[in-house]
């Protein structure tokens, strides 16, 4: 979204605006009661960050810096997608070692993902990455992960969207566009295609598992 408004505003205006974005494992709800929370802050303007960092700071919110604008912010779209799929492993009952595994092949497609857009692969292991990526596929208050869960028990994607009442779980959504994305540069991305499958193409979750665990053998990169 910071491309979006660095072309809208810059064009419309004629200046180039000063953007950041902040990211990170930060349920809304425990921020609000006063959990201790750390998020980072990411922006080309290093006075921008260290603004934002020491306005938005305190004993309970602490905030990193970063410059990678495009993985910070490819990190919070795409831990959804990643999320939904720890969800219907949930809900098909397959156990923590199960989750275990799909959190780490999960953030090792989304690092190359976000590496082929453009960003630092560091970030992918940082707070906006791994910090958020485990937070949304573990905790009860993350929607995605509740989309998912329900999709393992076996309810249709309309049904669980319908009883949200208007809640929003973003990873439907960023799921077709990560799809397009990675196929725009190339990169593999054989969870996400799945849980594209599910949510779009009527695919069995047990089918969807099963070809996952039933690809063609590999060495384990980082990314």
């Amino acid at each position: 979204m910071t491309e979006v408004v660095d072309e809208i505003v810059g064009r419309l205006s004629g200046f180039t605006p000063k953007i950041g974005a902040i990211s990170g494992p930060s349920f809304a709800k425990e921020v609000a009661l006063g959990n201790p929370t750390a998020v980072t802050v990411a922006s080309k303007d290093t006075a921008l960050a260290t603004r934002v960092q020491k306005d938005f700071s305190d004993p309970m919110f602490r905030v990193y810096m970063n410059d990678d604008l495009v993985g910070v912010e490819l990190g919070g779209a795409l831990k959804n997608v990643i999320a939904i799929a720890a969800g219907v492993v949930s809900g098909l009952g397959l156990g923590h070692n199960s989750v275990a595994a799909l959190i780490t092949r999960g953030l090792a497609e989304i690092t190359r993902l976000a590496v082929a857009c453009g960003a630092k692969p560091q970030t992918m292991f940082g707070l906006a990455g791994m910090g958020d990526l485990v937070l949304t596929c573990t905790g009860g208050l993350s929607r995605n992960r509740s989309v998912g869960t329900a999709l393992g028990e076996g309810q249709q994607l309309q049904q669980i969207i319908d009883g949200m009442h208007g809640m929003v779980a973003e990873g439907v959504l960023t799921t077709n566009a990560a799809i397009g994305l990675a196929r725009k540069h190339g990169v593999e991305m054989p969870i996400t295609e799945k849980i594209n499958a599910i949510l779009n193409d009527g695919k069995s979750p047990h089918d969807a598992i099963r070809e996952l665990m039933t690809r063609p053998g590999r060495v384990e990169d980082r990314f």
